[in-house]
C-alpha cells in the first residue's frame, strides 16, 4: 500500500473494489496485485462479455479496460455500461499510441487512459485521480458547496443542482465543471482545462474539451439562462446572469 498518499475507501469503510480486464493473463495478475497492496477489492475478467458479468455482480467503484479484447472490445464494454445506466469511471488500458486514439476512448465516455507498455504506479495514480472525482472515496475534507447563481455543487457527495433539480453527471464532467466553478467568472483556456481535469494534453488535440463543455450545456443549460460561455480564441467561463 502507498504510504505516500492518504489511503482511499468506500464512505462505508470498506475497500474501493476495482475491476482489471485484459486477455493477457499475466498483466491482469501483475494490475490485480498492485491493486490489492493499496488495500482494494479487486475482480478481474478477460474478455467483454465477461467484463460485463462481472462487473454486474461486483459493482466496481472503478474499471481498469483493455481497449483490444477477444468479443467485445473496451469500446462496446463502455458503451453497454452507459447504456444501463452505470457511471462507474474507466481507465483504459491500449498499446495504440496515436492521439486520435487517445481521443476516441475519452469521448466515447472513458475517463482516462495509459498507454502499454505503463507502470503499475502511473495506473494507481491515474485510478486515484478518477476514483477521488467520483466520490466513491471517503472524502478527509469538511462539506464544501459551490454557487453559481441557481446552480450547486456539492464536493462531498457529488451531487448537481439547478433550480431544484438534480442533475447527474459522469466524473469527468462533474471534475470539469468543479473546476469552472472553482473560478467562476475566470476564463479557463482549453490547455489549463487539459493539464486540471486530465492530467495531460493532447498535442494540440483539443476537441475533448469542446465536447465536454457540450455535453454540460446541454445537462446544466439546456432550457435554462446559460451560466456557461464560450470567450472566442480564449477559452470558457462560468458566471450568472447579470
Amino acid at each position: 500500500m502507498s504510504t505516500d498518499l492518504p489511503e482511499l475507501h468506500r464512505p462505508d469503510g470498506s475497500p474501493l473494489r476495482i475491476l482489471a480486464v485484459d486477455d493477457e493473463q499475466m498483466l491482469t495478475d501483475l494490475l490485480a496485485m498492485a491493486l490489492r497492496m493499496e488495500g482494494w477489492e479487486v475482480r478481474t475478467a478477460s474478455s467483454g462479455l465477461e467484463a460485463l458479468q462481472v462487473a454486474r455482480e461486483f459493482e466496481p467503484d472503478a474499471l481498469v479496460l483493455d481497449i483490444m479484447m477477444p468479443d467485445l472490445d473496451g469500446m462496446a464494454v463502455l458503451r453497454r455500461l452507459r447504456e444501463s445506466g452505470s457511471l462507474v469511471p474507466v481507465l483504459f488500458l491500449t498499446a495504440k499510441d496515436a492521439v486520435g486514439d487517445r481521443v476516441a476512448g475519452l469521448t466515447a465516455g472513458g475517463d482516462d487512459y495509459v498507454t502499454k507498455p505503463f507502470s503499475l504506479e502511473e495506473v494507481i495514480a491515474r485510478l486515484r485521480a478518477i476514483i477521488r472525482r467520483t466520490g466513491h472515496a471517503m472524502a478527509d475534507e469538511g462539506q464544501s458547496i459551490l454557487r453559481v447563481a441557481d446552480l450547486t455543487l456539492n464536493e462531498d457527495s457529488h451531487e448537481v443542482m439547478r433550480d431544484g433539480t438534480e442533475i447527474e453527471l459522469t466524473a469527468t464532467e462533474f471534475e470539469l465543471l468543479r473546476y469552472l466553478m472553482r473560478n467562476e467568472r475566470r476564463v479557463l483556456s482549453k490547455a489549463q482545462i487539459l493539464d486540471r481535469v486530465w492530467s495531460y494534453d493532447f498535442g494540440g488535440k483539443s476537441s475533448v474539451v469542446e465536447l465536454y463543455i457540450s455535453y454540460l450545456r446541454k445537462k446544466i443549460d439546456a432550457g435554462r439562462t446559460p451560466l456557461l460561455h464560450t470567450v472566442r480564441g480564449v477559452g470558457y467561463m462560468i458566471k450568472a446572469p447579470q
